[in-house]
């Protein structure tokens, strides 16, 4: 059984301290009270650790089985789902107009990293869901969004994204699920998806399948691809159960993690389809899914780094080992707690500067979200499109490292099944994977959304920056330890982009070999400036709290931030180094 205590003191402290999110000029923020998110996460956060945690280890050992063409999640999910079902949870920020809570994004993100860290494998069932709800809400028309989103919005039914096929994942264009049309306006929707996460199972009554294919008329290419519903059982006039449709689960893959998740092979065979938007822009309706779902897995990984922050912390504490090097620690013990020892200290450290930025970070993210789909802000778009790539993989390759620094605090009992521990690195290397992999993602940052609308938005950010360290030069302490790290990194970032500007255009090699590196660069460089905003409203402050924000923000600045260096020497490297080895060099026996 995990043990999970939800970080409610953390998140009331971004809230209302560094954000002073009631203050924003966003619709409906100025109800985000401490009185009204208060309550509101706690019963998010005792959900968590009540209901869900407990049944992470269970979903892990027993997995999921197909039977007969049904899958069976493990024992416990079916009643914890119905709980969450019941509690509104799924639809907190949807519209009311179909069943929804009506309330910001921002409170989903933060009760879905609580939920994400108590399990992951349990909450991708209803956060798929969101992510269907959102794409047929943005594209689907009147009479479908009528009846197909209240059931998703309470739960009774689930919702999916395929667009993987065996041959083809990132490069969507080369996909051959085929779409017939039907003299009654439907579609017969042909062919095979797989890695479909929540592709078949027990929980809802229904199932909602949104699915990439071609209709007979498509231009080749991604210019080429439609969006359909293909419900798993087809749905009557009065919104009652038909008969079963043409898909089906062919195999449950065999996977390192988040054995609690169904993963699916989907077989469409004829199966009944409904066009969402319209034809051949299907992939833009998609969208709307994928980028909720990149942000979702940024939070996946910071939520796993979380748990097992806790569980390292917890067992330093408790694990006895040698003698601290200044003297007993422990002098009435036979050996002194682990946590004493400088290098244990400096794991948790690394855990805890990196969890508590990427809870800034998916905050910040959020209320950018918020500025745009509510306070109608065009520019907020540009910021969240500029970050996603950032949140999604640097969030899960930094939180599937913190795991596996977890795991190493544990020494020998983090490598056997007795401890959770192997747990959370295998669920979190997925992270990196799907939606898009890592190297997909910076890719993107660098060859689409860093030069997006002329380079405004990045230009927008070291804006931010800059104001920042003006408005508060005047504070020598902010000034000495949080200031000149944040413009060390911020100068560095902005030489990275001058060498893309002056190399890139001309040989866009240069610019793509050193994209991860950017990615990390950039990175890091938003977590000083969140880092520093979080250390401006912990020095008004005078509490132990207050003074642990201030250590672990003095951390993250001295131990962190001077990678932006590492990161730029090799950015400017350029592609030479990468690329000097031809293909032909890469082959066995060497």
């Amino acid at each position: 059984m995990t043990h999970y205590v939800p970080p409610l003191a953390d998140i009331a402290f971004l809230l209302h301290e560094v954000f002073r999110v009631e203050t924003l000029s966003i619709p409906g923020y100025d109800e985000l009270t401490p009185d009204v998110t208060g309550p509101v996460l706690a019963a998010a956060g005792e959900l968590a650790s009540e209901v869900l945690a407990p049944l992470n280890t269970i979903g892990d050992r027993e997995g999921c089985r197909l039977e007969n063409g049904i899958v069976r999640t493990p024992p416990g999910f079916r009643e914890a789902y119905a709980r969450v079902a019941e509690g509104g949870w799924i639809g907190i920020d949807l519209d009311p107009a179909y069943g929804g809570q009506g309330m910001p994004h921002l409170m989903n993100t933060l009760a879905g990293e609580m939920h994400v860290s108590a399990n992951m494998a349990l909450n991708m069932y209803w956060g798929l869901t969101h992510g269907a709800y959102n794409a047929i809400h943005a594209h689907g028309s009147e009479e479908m969004k009528a009846r197909y989103l209240p059931p998703l919005v309470d739960g009774r039914w689930s919702g999916t994204m395929n667009l993987t096929e065996p041959h083809c994942g990132t490069d969507l264009g080369l996909l051959r699920t085929r779409a017939t049309p039907e003299a009654d306006g439907s579609y017969r929707i042909t062919g095979q998806k797989i890695f479909i996460s929540s592709g078949e199972h027990d929980l809802t009554e229904n199932i909602l399948h949104l699915v990439l294919a071609r209709l007979p008329d498509a231009p080749a290419g991604v210019k080429g691809i439609s969006l359909f519903l293909v419900p798993k059982f087809l749905v009557n006039g009065d919104g009652s159960l038909g008969p079963r449709n043409a898909v089906s689960c062919g195999k449950l893959e065999a996977k390192m993690g988040i054995h609690g998740n169904a993963t699916c092979v989907m077989n469409y065979d004829g199966a009944t389809g409904y066009l969402v938007g319209e034809a051949h822009k299907g992939l833009r309706a998609m969208f709307t899914m994928m980028n909720e779902a990149r942000l979702s897995v940024g939070v996946q990984g910071l939520a796993q780094a979380e748990a097992a922050y806790q569980q390292a912390a917890a067992y330093a504490r408790d694990r006895l080992q040698g003698r601290a090097a200044t003297g007993p620690a422990n002098p009435d013990g036979p050996a002194d707690p682990i946590i004493v020892h400088p290098d244990v200290r400096r794991m948790l450290m690394d855990i805890r500067s990196f969890v508590e930025g990427g809870r800034a970070l998916i905050t910040w993210v959020s209320i950018g979200i918020d500025r745009y789909h509510r306070g109608n802000e065009p520019d907020a778009e540009g910021f969240v499109s500029l970050l996603t790539p950032v949140v999604k993989a640097f969030l899960t390759h930094r939180g599937f490292e913190m795991c596996v620094e977890a795991q190493q605090v544990f020494g020998g009992h983090g490598y056997v099944e007795d401890w959770p521990m192997s747990q959370f690195v295998r669920d979190a290397r997925v992270t990196m994977i799907y939606e898009g992999t890592n190297g997909i993602q910076a890719l993107d940052l660098v060859g689409r959304k860093l030069p997006s609308d002329g380079g405004r938005h990045m230009i927008a950010f070291f804006d931010e920056v800059k104001t920042f360290i003006r408005e508060n030069d005047a504070d020598p302490v902010l000034r000495a330890d949080f200031l000149d790290p944040l413009k060390a990194a911020s100068k560095d970032l902005q030489a990275a982009v001058e060498f893309f500007m002056a190399r890139g255009m001309k040989e866009p090699n240069e610019a793509l070999a050193g994209s991860t590196d950017f990615l990390h660069l950039f990175g890091h460089t938003i977590f000083a400036l969140l880092w520093a905003r979080m250390a401006k409203a912990a020095l008004a402050g005078d509490s132990d709290f207050h003074r642990a924000k201030l250590a672990t923000a003095r951390y993250y600045m001295q131990r962190q931030i001077p990678a932006s260096q590492l990161h730029l020497a090799r950015i400017r490297s350029g592609a030479g180094p990468v690329m000097a080895l031809p293909a032909a060099g890469f082959q066995e026996g060497r």
